[in-house]
């Protein structure tokens, strides 16, 4: 059995004695303009992006020519262009060599999807351009981007962009360009996503410049409000993994989703190996045209071997690299193992969507466990923060032994004012359910029935026990009321991040044991669960006693969701989950559907 890992125009035709400017060379509207030089001049320097973002570059009204500000109304977006829509990459043998390949990796464009993959620009044919005219175009920061210049009439035939002179027949025909990034943004404060793209024209009677700001689009992950589309989990064959599987297809029928996709490894924890999330830019039509994108753990589980160190099983992230697919990884070789449990993706979930005050999160905000001296990948951190979107909201999970925020944490939709609601794990909920049961004279049920524990070697031993000899047991009792105190911490910071109250706030009853030291989930913890649909959350099996002949773990949880129109469908997850310190959730992933909020519409 495996444990569960510890461990970034106006026209251009201005002449350049067009009123209103501004001394920072814009327009009072903020629109770019030529270039001081050519006073007195027509000469035509007009270039643009999609900036008014419907997916097109037009000269036909002035709805591009806004071509420098950034706002929710305007401003060009394109793409790190790192998918391989031709399915062309092969799984390379090492760790640093398998991100080298996608489409941004060559200097062609590979095929007409890869084109879509990268955002227009063009110039405005100058049809009187004078024999003696030339022109260039620049970017200012070349490194991250590439620019490709349009030589033929086939859907393809672009070439690299270089600093050779544009020919007079090329300035009055127009320009036809597209720009792709090399990367996303990883580091903002050595690159923020941004450039501008400067059209300068030269004649013997001078010059003229223009220029056009884009923008890069973040990398986002989804939030449980999202309808699920596709659920992952590992098939390592064994009968605990086979049980959970079996109960989670199950539940994904009940939920109308497709059997869920099973993921060939021995690592059985399908959550924490690979992170999905997207990035899009105007498509036609008001679409979004979007790159799903899987995040590589950067779990670091062969830290000798330089050139393959990370978690085997993350290579899973690269395998889903495809058509508008790419995979990403960031690590540091060098990053604590004593604090590698944190890499797992456990531990980033994403808070919904909120407003408070006067700040709003349509795409909601990150949630991982993170504080001064227990902390994830500080360079994989970085590449989060840098993507500017979804904010990341810390709290303190390092009183855990697996350190991850879903072992307590969780957000289901609801029908209030917000949209949604906080599950919560709460142990002093569990140790008053129990000695209720005492106080009714049923302190000698079993919980735990059939069900065994198993020491690092695998020996088992049975996990049975009545309620009284748990509420006997120091152990359980300590470290629950570490746990009841730790998770009001989390709450509480929580609540002061979205301004939650505690009406938006579901209790959901577990104990908590010590292991090594540290805390982990006595009783299966049942917020470690996936959501499924909107009125759909698979929670592991409680093992719970029965009054009555019901679980009253089971029953108490099914009738709370109930509140808020939700039925559960209950995982079998002992043996190869909750045992080896993990659950449901742990045990699976998801692809949601892409939110309908467009991130550029955001402002941010």
């Amino acid at each position: 059995m495996v444990m569960r890992r510890i461990d970034a125009v106006l026209l251009g035709a201005l002449l350049v004695t067009a009123c209103g400017a501004s001394d920072d060379g814009q327009t009072a509207s903020g629109k770019s303009k030529t270039d001081p030089s050519s006073a007195g001049s027509k000469i035509l320097a007009d270039i643009r992006a999609d900036s008014n973002r419907d997916g097109k570059v037009s000269f036909d009204d002035e709805s591009d020519g806004d071509k420098t500000t950034w706002n929710e109304k305007v401003g060009a977006v394109f793409l790190a262009n790192i998918d391989d829509d031709e399915v062309a990459c092969k799984m390379a043998k090492t760790d640093l060599d398998l991100p080298t390949c996608n489409d941004a990796a060559d200097e062609v464009i590979n095929g007409a999807d890869d084109l879509l993959d990268l955002a227009p620009i063009k110039t405005k044919p100058w049809p009187n351009a004078p024999d003696d005219a030339t022109a260039t175009i620049a970017v200012d920061l070349p490194d991250p981007v590439r620019i490709f210049k349009r030589v033929g009439e086939g859907a393809t035939d672009f070439e690299v962009l270089t600093e050779d002179p544009l020919t007079a027949d090329e300035i009055r025909n127009g320009i036809e360009l597209a720009i792709e990034a090399k990367d996303i943004v990883r580091d903002s404060d050595a690159w923020d996503g941004r450039v501008t793209v400067t059209f300068t024209v030269t004649t013997s009677e001078g010059e003229a410049k223009d220029s056009v700001k884009l923008r890069v689009s973040p990398v986002m992950t989804f939030h449980h409000l999202l309808q699920a589309q596709t659920v992952y989990v590992t098939n390592n064959a064994s009968p605990g993994n086979a049980a959970m599987r079996k109960d989670l297809a199950s539940a994904c029928t009940e939920a109308s989703l497709p059997t869920p996709i099973e993921v060939k490894t021995d690592d059985p924890w399908t959550q924490d190996f690979f992170e999905t999330a997207y990035m899009a830019m105007p498509g036609a039509n008001g679409e979004q045209h979007v790159i799903n994108v899987n995040y590589r753990s950067a779990n670091l589980y062969n830290p000798g071997n330089a050139k393959s160190p990370l978690r085997t099983a993350g290579r899973y992230a690269f395998e889903l690299r495809g058509k508008d697919s790419a995979g990403i990884q960031q690590y540091d070789p060098k990053h604590s193992l004593e604090m590698d449990s944190l890499n797992s993706f456990g531990n980033t979930e994403t808070i919904p969507p909120f407003t408070l005050g006067d700040k709003s999160y349509p795409l909601g905000r990150l949630l991982r466990g993170k504080v001064d001296n227990f902390y994830p990948d500080p360079t994989f951190t970085k590449m989060l923060e840098s993507q500017g979107m979804q904010p990341p909201v810390y709290v303190d999970t390092s009183w855990l032994l697996v350190g991850h925020v879903d072992e307590t944490l969780s957000f289901v939709k609801a029908k209030t004012p917000r949209g949604w609601v906080l599950l919560v794990n709460d142990a002093s909920m569990a140790k008053k359910m129990l000695q209720d049961q005492v106080t009714a004279g049923h302190g000698d049920v079993p919980m735990f029935v059939g069900m065994e524990w198993y020491d690092d070697n695998g020996k088992a031993s049975p996990a049975q026990a009545t309620i009284s000899e748990v509420l006997a047991d120091t152990d359980v009792m300590t470290a629950s009321a570490e746990a009841a105190t730790e998770v009001d911490g989390q709450i509480a910071k929580i609540k002061a991040e979205t301004g939650l109250t505690d009406d938006e706030i579901i209790h959901v009853p577990y104990l908590h044991h010590s292991y090594q030291g540290a805390s982990v989930a006595y009783q299966p913890g049942t917020v470690n669960g996936i959501y499924v649909a909107d009125d759909r959350f698979v929670a592991p099996a409680p093992h719970g006693p029965e009054i009555g002949g019901t679980d009253i773990f089971r029953q108490n949880l099914i009738d709370t969701l109930a509140k808020v129109g939700i039925k559960v469908d209950f995982a079998e997850d002992w043996d190869d989950y909750h045992a080896a310190l993990g659950e449901v959730h742990c045990g699976s992933n998801t692809r949601r559907k892409i939110p309908d909020v467009k991130w550029w519409e955001t402002g941010r």
